[in-house]
């Protein structure tokens, strides 16, 4: 009962290494689209999605976050891209961070289809706002009133990376 959709889910994972390959344009082009194709909170697509590709200016923000977390060694596993998206705050019901999840989910399904490596970057969420961390942001056209609950980085896995085993936490009710 797979398909090719089912067996790209089933086989995604994330990956913390990745080699000094570029990601082509062509292909974070392509994440993009996908991205803006997830479903959005009573469709207002109110996201905003920076891509950056270049590393310097990657190890500027991630330099500015493990500032703000007090870890000097903080690295983002030192990816070769970074898609950020963003939202407009919209109450307090979490909806754009769901909106955001949804993209992010579509990019990772997306790259793993690509044969690029992937992993959720969690720690924006906490420390876009600070001063250092929201210039690095601002730098990269992330709008001022926007929230940053996770990013992707992209890359092309330094090795291969096994799927491990899946919890199924489910109950059927009949």
């Amino acid at each position: 009962m797979t398909n090719e959709v089912i067996q790209n889910i089933l086989t995604r994972c994330s990956v913390r290494a990745y080699d000094d390959r570029p990601v082509e344009r062509e292909k974070i082009d392509m994440l993009l689209q996908c991205a803006v194709h997830a479903p959005s909170a009573m469709n207002r697509q109110t996201w905003h999605f920076s891509a950056v590709l270049n590393r310097e200016k990657i190890a500027k923000l991630t330099a500015a976050v493990g500032k703000a977390l007090g870890n000097e060694k903080y690295d983002m596993y030192k990816p070769a891209a970074l898609i950020i998206p963003s939202n407009e705050l919209i109450g307090d019901t979490g909806i754009t961070s769901w909106d955001n999840a949804c993209a992010l989910e579509n990019i990772f399904l997306a790259a793993h289809s690509m044969g690029l490596g992937t992993v959720w970057i969690n720690q924006l969420s906490d420390t876009c706002d600070v001063p250092e961390v929201r210039a690095v942001l601002t730098e990269f056209g992330v709008p001022e009133k926007h929230k940053v609950f996770g990013i992707a980085a992209i890359g092309y896995a330094a090795a291969e990376t096994p799927v491990k085993e899946k919890k199924f936490p489910v109950t059927y009710v009949e």
